[in-house]
C-alpha cells in the first residue's frame, strides 16, 4: 500500500493485487461493501494519516479503480462543511461512515487531478511506450532518478482516458512508487514539456 498527498484535502492511496490477496479479497470483491473491504478502508485511512496527516473530518468522497496489472487506485477527498449544518447532522452522517465507500468501476467519467508516473528500465521501453502514447497529446515530463526513466504524465485525466493511459504505459514499464515532487527535488529533468512527443519525433521506431 503506497499514499500520495495530491492536496489538501485529497490523498491517492496504491493498493496492490497482492495486497488484496494478503486480506482475502478478490478482484471483483473490491466493488462490493462488505466487511473485508471495509476493514481495509479504515486501514488505508489510518496509513493515510501515519504517513501524510490526511485525516477524516466530516464526509468524504471515495472513488476507486482498477489498474490493469498494478491493482487499485483509491481517491479520497475530504468534502467541506456545508454552511449551517448542525452537529447533530454531522452525528447521523457518522453512523454511515461504516458504508461509505462509493466504489466506482472504470466507467464513471469525473476527472481525476493526479499524475501517472511510470519507470522505465531501458531507453528503448519508453521509446515504445511514447509511440504507443503520443496520439493522446499528453503533458508530460521525463525525469531520470536511480537510474531509471520516469516518465510523468501531468493531464487531469478523465478516469475512461486514465485507463487507457496505464495501461499502455504498464506494456513497457511499471508504476512507480516515486511521486513528482520526489522527481523535481532528486531526479534529474531531461524533457520538462511535451516529453512523449519530444521523443516520438528524436527517436522513430525502426
Amino acid at each position: 500500500m503506497r499514499v500520495e498527498r495530491i492536496a489538501r484535502d485529497k490523498v491517492r492511496i496504491f493498493i496492490s493485487y497482492d495486497d488484496l490477496e494478503e486480506r482475502g479479497i478478490d478482484r471483483d470483491e473490491i466493488w462490493h461493501n462488505g466487511k473485508k473491504v471495509q476493514d481495509l478502508f479504515w486501514d488505508m485511512m489510518e496509513t493515510a494519516y501515519m504517513e501524510v496527516g490526511f485525516e477524516i473530518a466530516g464526509p468524504i468522497s471515495v472513488e476507486a479503480f482498477t489498474m490493469p496489472t498494478e491493482g487499485v487506485v483509491v481517491i479520497v477527498t475530504r468534502i467541506p462543511a456545508i454552511p449551517g449544518s448542525s452537529q447533530d447532522d454531522d452525528d447521523a452522517d457518522d453512523d454511515d461512515e461504516a458504508t461509505l465507500i462509493h466504489h466506482r468501476n472504470p466507467s464513471y467519467s469525473s476527472s481525476i487531478g493526479t499524475n501517472l508516473i511510470y519507470a522505465y528500465d531501458d531507453f528503448d521501453d519508453l521509446i515504445a511506450a511514447c509511440h504507443t502514447l503520443v496520439e493522446y497529446d499528453l503533458e508530460s515530463t521525463l525525469y531520470r532518478y536511480k537510474d531509471m526513466y520516469e516518465l510523468v504524465v501531468t493531464d487531469p485525466l478523465v478516469s475512461e482516458t486514465y485507463h487507457t493511459i496505464a495501461s499502455l504505459m504498464a506494456e513497457y514499464g511499471r508504476m512507480s512508487s516515486s511521486t513528482e515532487a520526489v522527481l523535481k527535488e532528486y531526479g534529474t529533468e531531461i524533457i520538462g514539456e511535451n516529453a512523449v512527443k519530444s521523443i516520438v519525433e528524436r527517436f522513430p521506431l525502426l
